[in-house]
């Protein structure tokens, strides 16, 4: 098998030839693992890591505005996060707004999306990989920034429909958003990726409620987009969300990553069980201890463990249960987690 039809395989529930891998690696940490393993290119680290996806990417034009000191980066909704990598919010714009000030923020045109480039780099990979792509399109984490994580949960009982406001303009935008790269390459791409960590430590980050009310709606919204062009929908979740899978399923999502077992809820045999031969699982080796503390013999053995529990029936991709692998990861510890895929992966 080559790696697209090894993964579409197991997005069916069957057994392919070996358990496909995708790894979400930081700049820093691919700059690093480059440096020390002699390669050339991102190419290159992911030939030699097993990846078996490939992602494009669409882009913002957006005024190219200089940044004040120490901000890192803004987002397409004007808030500038400072800190170490993706950083934290400098400022909450929308704190003390009122519904009218929801409405008539500078919400951003969906034609600053820039989809040129898409259709070129996904039919490079076309033949061999499976392609991820879309807008991650993270209107929790937005939501958070532009009002604050209190503050936007004392507003779903205060003021619901501020926040059913804020909700509905920000997904507005990601909806447009992919549909832009869906109507450039949709016929290329085999899986939307989202993102929105739902859970922290010790479980969800809201009650399954306040979820089902505020935050799935919408997470539907981008499900049924995926859907209307014919792909599976991954959605990226850190943290302990357990009690909100079942939801998740009904509402049609394909796939969970990343899938960590450090989390409150998130035993590997249970998820197994209950939603393994319904929803893809992705991810599970514990980038929060193991990845970074292990040494390559305990990832070794780590990933066997892993992998026995997990790989049964399909349905199962392997990685690291983070997005992104960060500088702090060693490589030989990547590495190690890489090959014992291969050597433990197969059917």
């Amino acid at each position: 098998m080559n790696s697209r039809e090894r993964v579409l395989t197991a997005f069916d529930f069957d057994e392919p030839d070996r358990v496909p891998m995708w790894h979400g690696l930081s700049d820093r940490f691919i700059a690093k693992a480059n440096s020390e393993l002699g390669l050339a290119d991102e190419e290159a680290l992911r030939k030699r890591l097993g990846d078996d996806f490939r992602r494009v990417f669409a882009s913002y034009n957006v005024p190219d505005v200089p940044l004040p000191d120490g901000v890192m980066s803004r987002t397409i909704f004007g808030v500038d996060r400072l800190g170490y990598e993706y950083g934290q919010p400098a400022s909450h714009p929308l704190d003390e707004a009122t519904l009218d000030d929801v409405n008539n923020y500078p919400w951003p045109d969906p034609a600053c999306v820039d989809v040129s480039g898409i259709r070129d780099a996904a039919t490079a990979w076309r033949d061999e990989y499976a392609i991820l792509g879309g807008d991650w399109s993270p209107f929790w984490h937005d939501a958070i920034d532009l009002l604050g994580m209190e503050n936007l949960y004392i507003k779903m009982y205060e003021k619901p429909d501020l926040v059913d406001s804020l909700m509905t303009h920000m997904v507005n935008f990601y909806v447009e958003s992919s549909r832009r790269i869906f109507e450039e390459a949709g016929d290329l791409i085999d899986v939307s990726f989202i993102g929105n960590d739902l859970g922290g430590q010790t479980g969800p980050l809201l009650g399954p409620e306040l979820f089902e009310r505020f935050v799935l709606p919408h997470i539907k919204r981008l499900i049924d987009l995926g859907h209307e062009y014919d792909l599976k929908i991954q959605m990226h979740c850190c943290g302990g969300f357990e009690p909100l899978i079942e939801m998740l399923i009904s509402a049609g999502l394909d796939s969970l990553h990343a899938i960590q077992p450090s989390c409150h809820g998130m035993d590997l045999a249970a998820l197994k069980k209950n939603y393994g031969d319904r929803i893809v699982l992705n991810g599970a080796i514990d980038s929060h201890h193991i990845l970074i503390d292990g040494t390559p013999d305990t990832i070794r053995d780590d990933t066997g463990q892993v992998l026995s529990i997990m790989k049964p029936g399909g349905g199962y991709i392997a990685g690291a249960s983070h997005d992104w692998v960060l500088e702090e990861t060693p490589v030989e510890n990547m590495v190690a987690m890489a090959d014992a895929v291969m050597e433990f992966g197969g059917y």
